[in-house]
Order: C-alpha cells, then sequence, then structure tokens
C-alpha cells in the first residue's frame, strides 16, 4: 500500500507537472527529452502487465468456479484451464460490444463485490473479536511482509488507468487525483482486513494449499457453508470485473500506442469505434497464459512488471523535484520498488526455482520483443551493412 501510494503521488505529480493531462506512457515522452524508445518500452511493459493480470484472474475465477459447483473434471480433463479461458473470451465478447454495456457491468460487479468483501471483512473482524481474538503477527516482522508485499503487488495495480482516459473524464486532474488517491486507500483499508480475517481464520496451511479460495474457506468458521459460497461468489464477480476493467483499458491503451507507432500497425482497426484488433489480441494472450500457466508464475511476472514500471516512474518524479516535500515520497517509491523486485525475485529464487526461472525467461522475452521492435530499422540497417560486406568480399 505505500509503494502504491508513493506512486500515485509520484504519477499525479508528473501529470500535474505536464501542460495538459498525459498518460504514464506521456510522462515519460516528456520528462526524458522525448525519448520515444523509452516511452514504447513502458507502454509494452504495461500491456503485459496487463495481460499477465486479466491471466492471474481468470486463473482465480477458474479455481472459484470448479471450488463452488464442485466440478473439477470432465472425461478425466481438468475443467479450470477451460473455464479460465472462456471467462477471458466472454468479455472480449462483452468489450466488443461498446464501452457502455462494459460500462454498465462494471457496476454492477464491483459494487456486489466490494458489498461482500465488507461483510466477510467486518463480520470476521467481529467474530475473531469476540471469540479469542485476532493475531495480527507483528511479532513476526521481518523480510515476510516485504515479500508478500511484492508478490500480491498486482492486487494493489488497476487505479493507473484512470490516467490513460483523462480526456473522457470531466475537470480530470482533480476528478481523477481524489479517485486515485481515495482507491488506494480504500484497497489497502480492505486488503488488511481481508488478510487479517484469512490467515486467522484459514491458517497458513490451508492457504498453501487452497490458494486460489483461500477467502472462501476462511469464511466457514464464522459464516458456515453459506459463508464459503458467498465468498465464492464474491471472488468470481471481483476477478469478472477486474478482468472487464483491465481489458477495457488496456485495450484503449493498446490503441493509443498503435496509433503513436509504439505498437505493430497490424492492430489498427478500421473501425474507430471499438479497438476490436487490440482486444481480440490481449485476450489470446491473456487466455493462453491463464491456460497454460500456473497463479504463482502469472502473479509473479505480473507484480514484477508493475513494481518496475512504478518504481521507474517515481524515480522520474523524483528526477522532477522542487523541495523537500516533493522529494521524499518519490524517493520512497524509487527504494520501495527497487527493493521490493529484489525480494520477490530473491524469494523465487529461494523458494520457488521453477517459478523464479519462469518469470525470468517471461521478462528475458519482453524485453527481447521490445528491443527487436524498438530497435527493428538499427538491426535491418547492420544486417544490410553486413549482407553487402559479404557480397563484397565474395
Amino acid at each position: 500500500g505505500v509503494l502504491a501510494a508513493c506512486a500515485g503521488y509520484s504519477l499525479l505529480r508528473l501529470n500535474g507537472l505536464c501542460e495538459s493531462p498525459r498518460s504514464p506512457v506521456g510522462y515519460v515522452e516528456r520528462f526524458t527529452d522525448d525519448n520515444t524508445t523509452l516511452a514504447g518500452v513502458v507502454g509494452w511493459t504495461f500491456v503485459f502487465g496487463y495481460v499477465g493480470t486479466m491471466a492471474m484472474y481468470a486463473y482465480a475465477f477458474g479455481g472459484y468456479f470448479v471450488e463452488l459447483t464442485g466440478v473439477s473434471t470432465v472425461a478425466s480433463v481438468s475443467i479450470q484451464p477451460f473455464v479460465s479461458a472462456l471467462t477471458v473470451a466472454a468479455f472480449v465478447s462483452l468489450n466488443v460490444f461498446g464501452a457502455h454495456a462494459s460500462g454498465r457491468a462494471e457496476d454492477v460487479l464491483v459494487g456486489l463485490k466490494v458489498a461482500i468483501l465488507l461483510v466477510f471483512g467486518v463480520g470476521g473482524v467481529a467474530y475473531g473479536a469476540t471469540h479469542g481474538g485476532l493475531s495480527f503477527g507483528l511479532s513476526n516482522l521481518g523480510i515476510g511482509p516485504l515479500v508478500a508485499a511484492a508478490v500480491s503487488f498486482v492486487a494493489f495495480e488497476g487505479w493507473e488507468l484512470l490516467l490513460f482516459d483523462q480526456e473522457n473524464i470531466a475537470d480530470p486532474r482533480e476528478t481523477v487525483r481524489k479517485a486515485i488517491y481515495i482507491s488506494i486507500a480504500g484497497a489497502t483499508g480492505l486488503y488488511i482486513m481481508v488478510a487479517l480475517v484469512t490467515t486467522n481464520f484459514a491458517g497458513i496451511d490451508a492457504i498453501q494449499q487452497h490458494a486460489e479460495t483461500a477467502l472462501a474457506v476462511a469464511a466457514r468458521p464464522f459464516l458456515g457453508q453459506a459463508g464459503f459460497v458467498l465468498i465464492s461468489v464474491a471472488a468470481l464477480f471481483s476477478t469478472g470485473s477486474a478482468i472487464n476493467a483491465t481489458l477495457f483499458s488496456s485495450a484503449r491503451l493498446s490503441k493509443r500506442l498503435v496509433a503513436d507507432d509504439l505498437l505493430p500497425s497490424r492492430l489498427r482497426d478500421a473501425s474507430a469505434d471499438e479497438p476490436v484488433r487490440p482486444l481480440a489480441t490481449l485476450g489470446v494472450l491473456a487466455a493462453g497464459f491463464a491456460f497454460l500457466g500456473s497463479l504463482d508464475a502469472i502473479s509473479s511476472f505480473a507484480s514484477l512488471a508493475f513494481i518496475s514500471i512504478f518504481g521507474g516512474l517515481s524515480f522520474l518524479a523524483f528526477r522532477e523535484r522542487e523541495d523537500l516535500a516533493t522529494a521524499v515520497i518519490p524517493a520512497v517509491g524509487t527504494v520501495g520498488g527497487v527493493s521490493s523486485a529484489a525480494a520477490l525475485l530473491w524469494h523465487l529464487f529461494d523458494a520457488e526455482r521453477g517459478t523464479f526461472w519462469t518469470v525470468l525467461a517471461l521478462a528475458v522475452v519482453v524485453v527481447g520483443v521490445e528491443v527487436l521492435y524498438f530497435e527493428r530499422e538499427s538491426i535491418a540497417s547492420e544486417v544490410r551493412s553486413a549482407e553487402r560486406r559479404v557480397e563484397n568480399e565474395l
């Protein structure tokens, strides 16, 4: 929550320094002397991070669906990957119908999930307080909380999507500023309450064994089987709304990157209404990740992507400091980003070696694709020069 708050402050400060509201990709270009390559790399990293985020939520959606229905296999084949992929496909279709349909669905999903999670959090805290108390884990502080925050950091992204859609918001500077601070504070408070209840009533072993459905397991002691069903339904709403919102905004970000020649022109749509090609491309990538990946690998990759972005943008805001007040928060965000990324990679290497190599391979592929795209002209020029030298020697 602290890192997200520092990043929120940093991005809003950069937004305020611009002559007119811009997106985070625009901040990079504006404050690095029009370095379009670096801006493009940040844009691509955002897109890949959103793909990982959608895959993570789709994977969790499949897990809760299986637990809720009690059907895990058909013809001895696990249905969870198929449910996850079909969920992404359903939201791609919804977004193709347009922003109105997608927005109406989002309002309903968000309202329901927040209401149910508040019942879970407040009910769990009240039950624990009257049945022996709650353990806050303060006696076991160490590097563990930093690692946990790094691994789950992807849960704190989403607020920055508002910065990509400012042209459609009335009084964007003030409205977005309030919305970002309220969303970060509200999400952090809700996460703390949910984490407190989950760790007290589910236990570490149950969380490790049922990572996708730990919240529903934690609801059983004080809400019974009805609580398990209620939280499972809330999780379906929660993951569904997250997929929908991320798909909506990331498709429009992709459309803008295509217009700026920061993504391949083949993603450009003939229609000016809905970004169908970006929607379909992002949907296929997210569904593929959810179908083939593991929850640990997907969430760790997405968290690393957003930690890197927010840490980098905090550093950019630190460079634009004017006094102590505008330097401290971005500095904390920068140091926090570096520390969180290091803690995440160290944890994966030490405790989840297979996941570490998977995340590292994904990162190398992503960076490699970005370099090849943005350096394609110089690479092509070098290849042509090499071919001419070979021909001359022959």
